[in-house]
């Protein structure tokens, strides 16, 4: 059944991005994204909603642009006329935001910008999100809220603090509803192969068939707050439901050390780190980040969102799912989690 409400999404080919596709879509919302023309298509984490736009049942389309281009970005929000939009294209990777600064600033900083100002002029009561991140909390004293200082330590944390600045400036400058969602580290079985927490769990997987040896990583004492996606992309839309524009901070309360991860993750699939685990050095950062812990206390109590998976819970769904795509059985725990606390899911994974 149809909610009659439009939404536009950047970066709907990513984690964030096709989980929301699928929450909204479960909701009745006709569903825009946007993709960056290749010769090579990228979209396998949204081929199962996609749907021929000439079917006249068709709630989910998607459209080509670029967060460079701010043209083509006023273009499409003045033809859909949507009435939320959901920023989550970017540069997102830390490590690499190191080796291509300029880049990220221009894509993840004032890729905002572009998205803001088409909003704006567009005179549409849109309602719009954008996905700010921990990481500009740097090295502020944790627990990090709404009201911690912010302190970033990479070109990526810098361009989404320049963002997150942008839309606090519109919403108080043109009365736009545009609210800053601060979501600390969040997984899944959808997280991009070269993020820390998905390359050890798809390195268990290579380990047990036999296709790899050693798994290289960098820094494993950075403590980080990681939740489970799907619950993230919910806070995202009860943002834009909720009765003003606001910034919130979105995490689980607890943290853990990647070398806590990765112990989890091996225990769990019956294998020793110490045999396979090699540190490479071309895998730290110049300016490292200690310890992210979210207090989202703000959350809970004005959007009624609380996180239902944690840590451990994380990983052996992350792992189940892993081992079941290089077509090994997996232990089977992280399928009963998410069958006990999600029965009716929304979301699809392979």
């Amino acid at each position: 059944m149809s909610s009659g409400k439009k939404a536009f999404i950047t970066g709907i080919t990513g984690q964030d991005g096709s989980y929301l596709a699928e929450l909204l879509l479960s909701k009745g919302y006709e569903v825009h994204g946007m993709v960056r023309r290749s010769s090579t298509f990228n979209r396998s984490r949204i081929d199962h909603i996609y749907v021929d736009p000439h079917d006249p049942k068709a709630q989910f389309f998607l459209h080509y642009g670029d967060l460079g281009d701010s043209e083509q970005l006023a273009n499409i929000i003045y033809n859909l006329m949507p009435d939320e939009v959901y920023h989550l294209g970017s540069q997102s990777h830390v490590r690499v935001s190191f080796d291509i600064p300029e880049y990220t600033g221009n894509v993840t900083g004032l890729g905002v910008t572009r998205i803001l100002e088409s909003v704006r002029r567009s005179g549409h009561p849109i309602r719009f999100y954008q996905a700010s991140s921990s990481e500009m909390f740097g090295t502020a004293t944790p627990p990090q809220g709404e009201d911690s200082p912010f302190e970033p330590r990479s070109p990526y944390a810098c361009a989404k603090l320049y963002a997150y600045w942008m839309v606090r400036n519109y919403r108080q400058g043109y009365n736009l509803f545009a609210s800053n969602g601060i979501l600390f580290n969040h997984e899944s079985p959808r997280r991009g192969e070269t993020f820390v927490t998905r390359k050890i769990t798809r390195g268990i997987a290579s380990i047990l068939a036999k296709k790899e040896k050693y798994l290289y990583l960098g820094n494993l004492e950075a403590r980080r707050d990681w939740g489970f996606a799907p619950e993230y992309v919910e806070a995202m839309w009860r943002m834009l439901q909720a009765e003003k524009s606001d910034d919130f901070v979105i995490g689980t309360g607890e943290a853990h050390s990647v070398q806590e991860f990765l112990d989890a993750s091996f225990s769990y699939a019956g294998l020793t780190p110490d045999e396979h685990v090699k540190i490479d050095p071309n895998y730290f950062r110049p300016t490292e980040v200690g310890v992210l812990i979210a207090d989202a206390r703000k959350a809970e109590k004005i959007l009624r969102w609380k996180p239902g998976i944690k840590f451990y819970d994380l990983i052996k769904i992350m792992v189940d799912a892993d081992l079941r795509n290089a077509g090994l059985e997996p232990p089977g725990e992280g399928d009963e989690i998410l069958a006990k606390k999600f029965p009716k899911r929304w979301w699809k994974e392979d």
